[in-house]
């Protein structure tokens, strides 16, 4: 593993509701009931078929005013296992496959697009996507670069699309328990919001190379995409891409960050803003808006790989805590929320327990807007300025020094280095 300064030097080179209302979802906004006439569908396109899209699709699939008809994956078998989902699903053969997305980009009778590819095409292909004309569900990180979440950005907001980030957590009943506490001023004002992520890693390492497979298995050159070049090996393609800053997104900090920094963000109500300061430590990151309010980005493990004391693990992944002068509140994906007192807890309504992973409200909140041309709970800016913060907190772990951006031109303020971190070249795929 490369250390990361000296990986820099080398790589320069080159809505709150009163928070006791209790959450609940109609049969008919999950898509229960009659069957719905093929003129009123939603017809959806995959790009990416992964194991995440597949826990993504399942749950689509159940809603009856949307139809997958199409796939597009540079993997052969990845492909062929998207189809029989489908076709299984509808008792048909009716299910599309591409391996270049560009073709299922070009059809005209796909109205949305589910993107859930690795993170180095999030951006690229939802900025494609837009410009063909389609609605974009695109999974997170939603751009590996604070250039490429600004250009999605503007994308989608010249071209009237509907984009929803895959940050459901939004939209789970126990996550949208705790903002509106956060909220309501139960808490007192607000001091700090903690946001677990993993321990960063740096990583740009090559894996031996491998004889490239033919197009059909795997088109290496379309699973690289706008990531410069390496050589094949197949542990890149099972998912060894994780970690490696050629592929993944701010030293892995936004595995997670991207939806418990974004939590925060909305607890905060900063969804317009971000922290202006960031200072890195060897267990956290310490971000802080300009009104003096703390968001803390805890590292779930310690450097030496213990599991992080300071958290009850028994909540489950993605926690995040909410802490004011006059209480604290903390919840997970689980489903389980924790307040600071027994007077707090007593006030919390019973929900519907829901795990943190789950995308059936999240994705209704997509379909529904697309019919209504409203914007998503995660519309294209709420992401920006989550994951510009996001990448503001990695880029001050990857220089090992406080960074103070300005939130109206998202720029670090008399920094050069970190300004030219803010972007990356792209390789020429097409």
């Amino acid at each position: 593993m490369t250390h990361r300064r000296n990986f820099l030097s080398t790589t320069l080179a080159a809505g709150a509701a009163t928070f006791a209302a209790p959450y609940f979802a109609s049969s008919k906004a999950l898509g229960a009931g009659d069957s719905v006439a093929p003129s009123e569908r939603i017809t959806l396109g995959v790009i990416g078929i992964g194991p995440r899209c597949t826990y993504d699709l399942k749950a689509i699939l159940k809603l009856k005013d949307v139809q997958c008809v199409a796939i597009a994956d540079v993997q052969q078998s990845r492909r062929d296992a998207g189809k029989k989902l489908v076709d299984g699903h509808y008792g048909n053969q009716d299910c599309e496959l591409y391996q270049d997305f560009r073709e299922l980009l070009a059809r005209d009778d796909i109205d949305a697009v589910l993107i859930a590819t690795g993170d180095r095409w999030h951006a690229a292909a939802s900025i494609l996507a837009a410009e063909a004309g389609k609605d974009v569900y695109s999974e997170k990180p939603c751009g590996i670069t604070i250039g490429d979440c600004q250009l999605l950005d503007e994308t989608f907001q010249r071209s009237g699309r509907i984009f929803q980030a895959g940050t459901q957590r939004r939209s789970v009943p126990n996550f949208i328990q705790a903002v509106q506490v956060a909220q309501s001023g139960k808490l007192g004002p607000l001091k700090e919001l903690q946001a677990t992520a993993y321990l960063p890693t740096l990583d740009n390492t090559w894996l031996p190379a491998q004889p490239t497979p033919k197009n059909e298995v795997c088109n290496w050159n379309m699973w690289l995409g706008p990531a410069p070049w390496r050589p094949f090996n197949q542990e890149y393609v099972n998912g060894r891409w994780r970690g490696q800053y050629d592929f993944d997104s701010g030293a892995r900090l936004l595995d997670w960050g991207a939806h418990t920094l974004d939590l925060c963000q909305w607890a905060a109500s900063a969804d317009d803003t971000m922290p202006v300061k960031y200072e890195p430590s060897q267990t956290a990151i310490m971000c802080t808006y300009a009104n003096g309010v703390r968001l803390k980005v805890d590292f779930l493990e310690e450097p030496f790989g213990d599991r992080s004391p300071r958290w009850l693990t028994r909540l489950g992944t993605c926690p995040v805590r909410f802490i004011g002068e006059d209480g604290s509140i903390e919840t997970g994906d689980e489903g389980e929320i924790v307040a600071s007192s027994p007077a707090l807890q007593k006030e919390l309504s019973s929900i519907q327990r829901v795990r943190g992973l789950d995308v059936t409200a999240h994705a209704r909140n997509f379909f529904d807007c697309i019919k209504s041309r409203e914007q998503t709970t995660c519309n294209s800016t709420v992401m920006r300025r989550s994951h510009v913060a996001c990448h503001a907190a990695a880029l001050s772990w990857i220089l090992n020094r406080t960074l103070t951006i300005d939130p109206a031109t998202e720029t670090f303020v008399e920094d050069d280095e970190a300004n030219r971190l803010r972007s990356r070249a792209k390789r020429d795929w097409t």
